[in-house]
């Protein structure tokens, strides 16, 4: 490989997508890879996650050292994808993009091929060819033909039998179709360095090996795929256009502060949700759900997505926490949740076969099943009164839960109607309880951005109500704004 030196970009940063033939060929081992081995070589990586998966995303956030970003054209709109590739590829040498399932599937053809279209990227395709030869030139033809205008400039083999398993891969390919084969990535011996389970790969947080896994596919780029030859194909990339500048939060009224799990049972978190808040006025407070004993001073309190369900025993082990969350709860403090952090609210989970008793916000008992419940884009209109959104708002997000009520009662009502997706039970979703709002939809602050907003100010109108509360009589509960006296 060249000297670092001579591998930056001189200009804007060149751009390469990776795409793959379906899930599991291996797009993610190698999009890790070679953003690993150009970070070791000395340059600045930025990198992208085709669509709203979390998971990938903080693996390609370890490889290059700073955070990834995720790119839905169907959730965030093809103006705001294009800004986010433009500023947080901004002062990098290169940025990668690891597509999503088959390079030409997606909902109403959001697919890995329209948006490298769409950022002016080429293609480099990664293939499984176990047990394979000549079928992967026609797999690359098919591509070819079926998506013409897409710029399939090069093809990674996956999983190669041997050298000349590799020489006849490369040949049929590269004879039938005129597509280069730019790397031959060999089966890989031992444990798998990216075992998955039930809602993808075992995130980075709770990989005993993050570093030394890391570091291996660096390796596997380096030794097996031609880096050289990929950086002349990212200098290819056309410019990103011209956008109409867009408007930044304005930070307005008492700053208040958030409280956020983060931990490695709560881990899904997109960036620019958090960056939202904060440019909404909000100060992010760090908290353990695993090992801090009660709630810090907050105005809002924060639950993403994540695995409560794999770290039941040491979240329910955590009863300080779990008081303090219910107390304040019960006291109007405004709570926002996502999947992961609506299960922490309720009752208990049941998963494996073993129940484990929860924080109990919510009477309801959840039970996380060996299927998904609800998997895939989805799309709410808000119809009930709720403390963050307009009735008549449209939520776009996604959803990926295995979790289902089974038991227990509901507390209040559901304030959304699902147009498109599962949501969580008849149609509905959006569990309330005085100031909590709690669902299985997943939002990003770049598709939804008034969400930020919306929080920091029903943050910032109770803690004033009870900041008048307690100046004016102290020791006695207040009534929250939709009517629940504190204490009930």
């Amino acid at each position: 490989m060249r000297a670092s030196a001579d591998l930056r970009m001189s200009d804007a940063p060149g751009k390469l997508v990776v795409a793959g033939t379906g899930g599991d060929s291996g797009k993610t081992l190698v999009t890790l890879g070679l953003a690993t081995a150009w970070r070791q070589a000395g340059l600045v990586v930025s990198a992208f996650k085709k669509g709203p998966d979390y998971i990938d995303a903080s693996w390609l956030s370890r490889a290059t050292d700073r955070p990834a970003r995720n790119l839905d054209t169907w959730i965030m709109g093809e103006e705001e994808v294009l800004r986010s590739v433009r500023r947080n590829s901004a002062g990098t040498d290169i940025a990668i993009v690891e597509g999503n399932r088959g390079i030409l599937d997606g909902f109403e053809g959001h697919s890995t091929a329209a948006l490298s279209r769409l950022i002016k990227a080429p293609v480099i395709l990664v293939i499984d060819v176990t047990k394979v030869t000549r079928t992967a030139a026609a797999i690359v033809a098919g591509v070819k033909a079926l998506s013409p205008e897409t710029a399939l400039a090069g093809v990674i083999a996956n999983r190669v039998g041997g050298s000349r398993h590799a020489q006849e891969v490369t040949r049929a390919i590269e004879e039938e179709t005129g597509v280069p084969v730019v790397g031959a990535i060999p089966r890989l011996s031992g444990t798998d360095p990216l075992p998955d389970r039930h809602l993808g790969l075992v995130p980075p947080e709770e990989h005993r090996r993050m570093g030394e896994v890391v570091r291996r596919l660096g390796v596997i780029a380096r030794d097996h795929v031609d880096l050289d030859h990929l950086i002349d194909l990212a200098r290819t990339s056309g410019a990103i256009p011209e956008l109409p500048p867009d408007h930044p939060a304005v930070r307005s009224g008492t700053p208040v502060r958030i409280g956020v799990f983060r931990d490695s049972a709560f881990t899904f978190y997109y960036p620019e949700n958090l960056e939202a808040l904060e440019d909404a006025g909000a100060e992010l407070v760090p908290i353990s759900s695993l090992s801090d004993t009660r709630l810090p001073d907050v105005d809002l309190l924060y639950l993403g997505g994540g695995f409560p369900e794999t770290h039941a025993g040491a979240l329910s082990g955590n009863q300080g926490l779990m008081r303090s969350v219910r107390r304040e709860a019960r006291a109007g403090l405004p709570v926002y949740a996502e999947c992961g952090g609506l299960i922490y609210l309720c009752r208990s989970v049941r998963f494996e076969g073993e129940s484990t008793e929860l924080c109990g916000v919510f009477d309801l008992d959840i039970e996380v099943h060996t299927r998904p419940r609800g998997h895939g884009y989805a799309e709410m209109v808000v119809d009930r009164e709720n403390p963050f959104f307009p009735e008549g708002t449209v939520l776009r997000g996604h959803e990926f839960h295995y979790s289902k009520i089974v038991g227990g009662t509901l507390p209040s009502q559901f304030a959304f109607t699902v147009r498109r997706g599962a949501g969580g039970q008849d149609g509905r979703d959006g569990i309330t309880k005085r100031n909590v709002l709690a669902t299985w939809l997943h939002l990003h602050a770049l598709g939804t951005p008034a969400w930020a907003s919306a929080l920091v100010r029903r943050a910032r109108k109770v803690a004033t109500e009870r900041r008048a509360v307690s100046a004016n009589a102290p020791g006695t509960n207040f009534v929250t704004s939709h009517g629940h006296q504190a204490g009930e």
